[in-house]
């Protein structure tokens, strides 16, 4: 066994020495072939100008290997064999195959996708190619975004979008007022006439969960034939902001930071202290020696206006590989006001993951954000008014450091506009929290199914105290509010996509369902007084000891919980990408209305002709897009309202609210609103022709549009009744119409394009006429509606503005000034066409003009020129009027020993007792032409891989305004029933100072 054991042993031996160096040598033959023909792979990708691009993913097709390109576009990747096809993909470019075979070297040049960077929109729901919209939407990108101070997303498309007004004056508390194509209700209460917001899907988030830096676009979707996908919350249009992410196989790192200075950018020219003495002694006047003189020169303005410093510091970072998506952004930002103890400070953080898996079939996504803001402000109704009023005359302190007072000064400035500021505070501290989860699944070739469920959480603490020596709690030892309310929105948005495309036909179809419930109100507000001693604050507040329960004062707000359940579906169709098609219709049911009217129904069609796909336009190389698009769609108005708004509700009356029962002090308890089960929302139904053009390979675009709005059904809560057939002598209904009609322009033009110099510019023009047409029906009948009561000396009953048929919102309604007499006191037509010279009746009024412009208008400017950039901005309005009723209450010669006058009233009669009541005299042009942004830039990108690059830049806003108007500025709000009045309430408008830094990595 052994010698037969050693004789195979041998036999292997003496093949193995001949077989394995034969086998070693054929392994090595074909490790040297694969080394040849794939192994490692090396290269460089560039753009069509041969510049390195960084960031572009490689990889093996089909496989998990992948890379991304360095700062220099050089990318090393490993292919297991000839037959593999490397792949080059980067957003904004088309993507590139190439077989391996036997390269060991394969450089690529991507391409531009001008489609992918020019014509993506978002629409309700997904995406869309703008050659394929037939609706009115405008989009506006990062780059293109107002750089300022900027306390809320709303501001970045100032003057940039035809038909959409933002104002806002220069405090850092306040939200701007919004409006889009002219304002189609008569209600203001919980954002009514603002658009409706969408942040990455989810619909109603709040637009303050934002920084302005972490957002990559905002679409304004204009007309219902794009709205009504959104139903009974469109009527005022609908903003969709999509935030940064990171483009595919991208890390990014970038910081953004600006310090900022604001000062008032105009004051009202008032007396100085001197100029009052000579003006009081030329007309034979004295002012009452210590109390209203004391010898001082005291500017008021000045002494609570101060320079506001801001700085905002946001940084991000996000990825992108084969399977995974994710980032965050912090953001900080503080802006102190320029009137004193007012700031805003904010921290914003967020972020996001989605993590896919079976080749990108399946995605699940959660975003968390977090919006944390911190204010202080002051008793804003009383210090705008006494700063202007109150007499130079006097110093602000008394000599033991208190601050002077006298109580018993009548007039309108009899407060210390010092003390107000230090004396009171308010202090806010709200917490907004929004959590998405998404899940998308790709079904089959062409259908997707979307499941996103999100959650907002909004904590809203309000705090406030008037202590021992405020004014406005005299003798009340210290008066303390607080108030803590949560509002919780849950919103389940479930859709299918299906896009299908068969020769020249392209259909998408869409299908979907919503539920939304919103519980708000779910906290306490009360107001108590008399405290020992100032130290503790609005804390602690059972240190409190009011001498009765009158003295306790409980908010009046309960809870509410609303819900919103809606199927909705669209289908797109195109043909040869020349025809297009679309319709959808929403079905809106909400607990907010009555119960004869929980559902509605939202339809919308369009149509549209890509007339420069024709083969007859294929030799106008003129022309390279013209497409005409028509639609017609209704969309409704519900916000504003809560659970209860159509139903029967038990309160406390007005005016009634404790009475004596056996003894015991007892809350009345009546009704308060009466039931209205016909109770339904507003509708808005809009007709809109639009034209889109490009000229010369697009180098001049833009669009043209003209539409008709008409809103009906109009929401009034305060229809007079009879009380023998209701409970309250006031009603809720619907009755009336108002009527939007209007052409709007955009143009975008490329003037110079060469090789080291850019200019581009844009221009957007819009007009708008608004209309009130009806405010009756055959059951409720009114003929006008009087707004605007804005007081004043003698003048607390009357009226200054008319919502009347035939008329727009915010027309005036005014005595008609008819110039002095001999005595020079001012005088007054009558209603019967007689002159008076004593203060008019109510009856006396007459229509004046109105606070709706009649065009508004946006152009700005790019230059570039190698690494240098430079952008402006003009913007303004023309063709509206503004009240000063500030100017007319200050103009009061007559009361100038107790209250300041400005320059102006000098010129008056000192006899002149009618010379501060509000008239057409005080009605004036609102137009304006403001440059509000100019900035220059510098960008300096390294030859390093870790830094693509750094900008510097500084901007000023806000530099000069061309006006006729006499007030602190002509941007007076035109939001709410009551736009365009000025009356002692305009936080002045700002001039800004920035200079900051944009880096990425």
């Amino acid at each position: 066994m052994k010698r037969m054991y050693f004789l195979k042993l041998r036999s292997f031996c003496s093949i193995a020495s001949k077989a394995v160096p034969a086998l070693l040598l054929a392994m090595l033959l074909s490790f040297s072939a694969f080394a040849q023909t794939n192994g490692t792979i090396k290269g460089i990708v560039t753009d069509e100008n041969n510049v390195p691009l960084p960031g572009v993913t490689v990889s093996v097709k089909g496989t998990n290997t992948g890379t991304i390109t360095n700062a220099n576009g050089a990318y090393t990747i490993v292919a297991k064999g000839p037959e593999d096809v490397i792949l080059f993909t980067l957003m904004g470019s088309l993507p590139k195959e190439i077989i391996a075979g036997d390269k060991k070297v394969i450089n690529v040049t991507l391409v531009t996708d001008t489609k992918q960077l020019k014509d993506v929109v978002v629409i309700g729901y997904g995406t869309a190619s703008k050659k394929d919209v037939t609706g009115s939407i405008t989009t506006i990108k990062s780059e293109e975004f107002n750089q300022g101070v900027l306390t809320t997303p709303a501001e970045l498309l100032q003057g940039k979008v035809a038909g959409l007004n933002v104002t806002k004056s220069g405090d850092p508390n306040a939200t701007p007022a919004v409006v889009l194509r002219g304002p189609s209700t008569i209600r203001t209460t919980g954002g009514a006439m603002e658009p409706f917001y969408v942040i990455d899907g989810v619909p109603g988030a709040s637009i303050d969960l934002l920084a302005p830096a972490d957002i990559e676009s905002i679409d304004v979707l204009k007309d219902a034939a794009a709205t009504a996908i959104y139903g009974a919350r469109a009527a005022n249009g609908v903003i969709i902001v999509t935030t940064r992410k990171a483009k595919a196989g991208q890390t990014r790192l970038s910081y953004n930071a600006y310090v900022a200075m604001e000062e008032v950018s105009k004051q009202l020219d008032m007396l100085t202290g001197d100029e009052l003495r000579a003006y009081l002694k030329k007309n034979d006047q004295t002012l009452i020696p210590d109390l209203n003189d004391d010898g001082s020169n005291t500017n008021w303005q000045k002494l609570v206006e101060r320079k506001g410093y801001s700085h905002n510091h946001n940084v991000s970072f996000g990825g992108s590989n084969a399977t995974t998506d994710y980032g965050g952004s912090f953001n900080y930002l503080k802006n102190d006001g320029i009137l004193k103890n007012t700031s805003l400070e904010r921290t914003t953080v967020r972020g996001y993951i989605t993590q896919r898996f079976f080749d990108n079939r399946l995605r699940l996504g959660l975003t968390v954000t977090n919006s944390h803001t911190r204010s202080n402000d002051i008793v804003q109704a009383q210090v705008l008014s006494n700063m202007l009023f109150y007499l130079p005359t006097v110093s602000p302190f008394n000599p033991d450091g208190t601050y002077k007072e006298y109580y018993a000064r009548t007039g309108s400035g009899t407060l210390n506009p010092l003390s107000l500021i230090n004396n009171n505070f308010i202090k806010t501290d709200d917490s907004k929290t929004l959590i998405t989860g998404l899940v998308q699944a790709d079904i089959f070739k062409g259908l997707k199914y979307t499941l996103s469920l999100s959650s907002q959480r909004n904590q809203n603490n309000y705090n406030s105290y008037y202590n021992h020596a405020s004014g406005l709690a005299v003798n009340l030892n210290g008066v303390a509010t607080r108030k803590a309310y949560q509002n919780t929105s849950t919103v389940v948005e479930s859709y299918f996509n299906y896009d299908k495309t068969l020769g020249a036909n392209t259909i998408k179809l869409l299908a979907g369902y919503t539920y939304q419930q919103d519980r708000t109100n779910d906290g306490f507000g009360i107001t108590t007084q008399n405290f020992s001693n100032d130290a503790l604050t609005y804390n602690n507040l059972f240190l409190s000891n009011p001498a009765n329960t009158s003295q306790i004062g409980f908010d009046n707000n309960p809870i509410s919980t609303l819900r919103l359940i809606s199927y909705y579906g669209r289908v797109q169709y195109s043909y040869a990408d020349k025809y297009l098609f679309m319709a959808s219709l929403r079905n809106d049911g909400s607990s907010a209305f009555g119960i004869n009217n929980r559902w509605g129904y939202f339809p919308a069609v369009s149509a549209g002709w890509n007339i420069s796909s024709e083969p007859f336009m294929k030799h106008v190389d003129l022309v390279s897009v013209l497409k005409l698009r028509a639609g017609y769609g209704v969309s409704g108005n519900s916000a504003g309202f809560n659970a209860f708004s159509s139903l029967l509700i038990y309160g406390t009356p007005a005016g009634n609210s404790k009475f004596l029962y056996n003894g015991n002090i007892t809350n009345a308890i009546g009704p308060v609103r009466n039931d209205n089960p016909d109770l339904k929302w507003e509708s808005t139904a809009t007709t809109n022709i639009g034209l889109d053009f490009g000229i010369l390979k697009d180098r001049v675009s833009g669009s043209i549009d003209y539409y008709i709005k008409k809103t009906s059904d109009l929401i009034y809560d305060q229809y007079p009744v009879s009380t023998t057939q209701y409970f309250v002598p006031t009603y809720t209904a619907n009755v009336g119409s108002i009527k939007n009609s209007g052409i709007e322009l955009a143009l975008s033009a490329t003037i110079v394009k060469s090789h080291g110099f850019t200019w581009r510019t844009n221009l957007n023009l819009a007009h708008n006429k608004n209309e009130i047409t009806n405010l009756s029906n055959e059951k409720f009948a009114i003929n006008y509606i009087q707004t605007a009561q804005l007081g004043g000396k003698g003048q607390s009953g009357n009226y200054s503005q008319i919502i009347l048929p035939g008329y727009a919102l915010g027309t005036f309604n005014l005595w008609h000034y008819m110039g002095k007499n001999d005595n020079g006191v001012s005088t007054y037509q009558k209603a019967d066409g007689t002159i008076t010279a004593t203060q008019p009746l109510t009856t006396d009024a007459k229509l004046g003009g109105n606070a709706q412009p009649k065009l508004m208008y946006g152009w700005s400017n790019n230059f570039y020129y190698k690494n240098f950039d430079l952008n402006f901005l003009l913007r303004g309005v023309l063709g509206n009027k503004i009240l000063n009723a500030t100017l007319a209450g200050l103009n009061n010669p007559v009361d100038s020993k107790i209250q300041n006058i400005p320059h102006f009233t000098t010129n008056e009669s000192y006899n002149d007792i009618n010379a501060y009541l509000i008239s057409d005299r005080f009605l004036e042009s609102g137009s304006y032409l403001r440059l509000d942004n100019l900035s220059l830039g510098y960008t300096f990108k390294p030859h390093t891989q870790s830094v693509k690059s750094i900008r510097f830049y500084a901007t000023g806003n806000n530099l000069f305004v061309i006006t006729r108007y006499r007030g602190i500025d002509p941007e007076i709000n035109i939001g709410g029933v009551t736009p365009g009045i000025d009356n002692n309430n305009f936080y002045p408008k700002t001039r800004t100072y920035i200079v900051g830094l944009s880096a990425s990595f």
